[in-house]
């Protein structure tokens, strides 16, 4: 074999997603390519003066800036561990709140300088900025990548920048006691594992979580006081008048937790998809033709990322909800009614809040603009599997627990709301178009 053929070989077959991803590479360039999400998009308006933001006495420009970006206040979710940049200023009585959407995240703390925002930008993933809290000036959105990116980019985020839901055993102060550990939650982890450090508002049974509880005992941080922590309805009375809503609603942080994952390994298989197309055509050029073995390198690299991605969104390894969950606000109304639904009013986004959390087990990230931009080889073989998978019956393996009605249901929704959908997703599906 040439010599040039020997190193070809040797290069295309390094398995490169064993590497920790480069944010300045050429073929990402976080930091300085131009983005295009909601909060970009605002600050351009608020340049240009096409849109105001009105401050408020108490709340600054909270209640303007959700309004601004669609962010539902039902969303509210409220952390009492410190756990932030501000944390400080943070604790049991005057918590973090959190705000979201499918595309944006904002925190607010009393008495905090600035709000901060976390949006999603199709082709760069999530992208930090804050707002200054001063009245006196202009209000205008600040990027704050390297700041936030020391608690936003580990092995939680899928070592791209994202969004995580921390557990952690809290002291009364709100202090978490790290020496004890904590957990990282999504739709995999069982309940008794989630919400340590956070206000929870809603039912849930039988069921036992962490939420509003704390460690009462540094020698036995897991021995949390549960005493009056479960089955609430609202916030405490000190804490629910100073905030947008008096919830800190379940159904929302069980959203949060399925969509902040989802969206960070939608981010994940952008990033590697582009690095691993960039080391193909690298070696094309190096050597002047391409390369078979750099072909398939790069094939199985985008490949391994594209299948995590899929069983998440399909729900592979979901906790089972060991009895039935009801929401504290409208919180489960409104995000129902945000996404598209087929002419029966079925829709990705109905809650079953009873034995799983979603009615039809595939996600509706599907529909966002993040998945929509991923690039076609990625796109592609991402489409081809999910239309495998739901066109024929899966007997065994991690994909047997999606039922025939549950496949026959997904394809009617997916028929019928194509509109909404990727191109290449529409194309692979096992149904006749109109």
């Amino acid at each position: 074999m040439p010599r040039f053929a020997v190193l070809a070989l040797a290069l295309a077959t390094i398995p490169l997603w064993a590497a920790p991803i480069d944010l300045n590479h050429e073929a990402i360039r976080y930091a300085a390519a131009p983005v295009n999400d909601p909060v970009a998009q605002l600050g351009r308006d608020l340049d240009s003066q096409k849109v105001r933001l009105r401050y408020d006495r108490a709340k600054g420009y909270l209640p303007a800036l959700l309004e601004a970006l669609g962010v539902p206040v039902e969303s509210q979710m409220l952390v009492f561990s410190k756990t932030s940049f501000q944390a400080s200023r943070i604790n049991a009585t005057s918590p973090r709140a959190i705000y979201f959407s499918d595309r944006v995240a904002v925190g607010f703390v009393h008495g905090g300088e600035v709000l901060e925002i976390a949006a999603q930008d199709p082709r760069q993933g999530t992208v930090f900025y804050t707002l200054d809290q001063d009245p006196a000036l202009a209000p205008s959105f600040v990027r704050r990548d390297d700041a936030c990116l020391q608690c936003h980019l580990n092995g939680a985020t899928s070592d791209v920048p994202g969004l995580v839901i921390r557990s952690v055993y809290p002291e009364p102060t709100g202090m978490p006691l790290f020496q004890a550990g904590g957990f990282i939650s999504d739709h995999r982890s069982p309940i008794e594992q989630r919400w340590g450090g956070w206000f929870v508002t809603g039912q849930h049974g039988s069921q036992r979580h962490m939420g509003n509880a704390f460690a009462r005992d540094r020698q036995n941080p897991s021995e949390l006081d549960t005493s009056d922590s479960l089955n609430r309805r609202e916030l405490p009375l000190m804490v629910r008048r100073d905030y947008l809503s008096p919830h800190s609603d379940i159904v929302a942080l069980l959203v949060a937790e399925h969509q902040f994952r989802a969206m960070n390994l939608i981010t994940r298989l952008n990033f590697e998809t582009r690095l691993a197309l960039h080391q193909r055509d690298l070696m094309a050029r190096v050597f002047g033709e391409p390369s078979a073995e750099s072909a398939a390198s790069a094939q199985r690299r985008i490949r391994q990322q594209a299948d995590e991605l899929l069983e998440y969104l399909l729900f592979v390894g979901e906790a089972p909800l060991a009895a039935p969950i009801q929401g504290s606000s409208r919180f489960a109304e409104v995000f129902e009614k945000s996404g598209p639904a087929d002419g029966r009013g079925r829709s990705l986004r109905q809650l079953h809040l009873r034995s799983r959390l979603f009615r039809y087990p595939l996600s509706y990230l599907v529909y966002s603009p993040a998945f929509h931009n991923l690039p076609p080889e990625a796109l592609g073989y991402l489409s081809k599997r999910l239309a495998e998978l739901l066109a024929a019956p899966v007997e065994e393996g991690k994909y047997a627990r999606l039922s025939a009605e549950d496949r026959r249901n997904i394809l009617e929704i997916l028929a019928a709301t194509r509109q909404e959908l990727p191109g290449l997703l529409v194309a692979a599906l096992p149904v006749r178009q109109p």
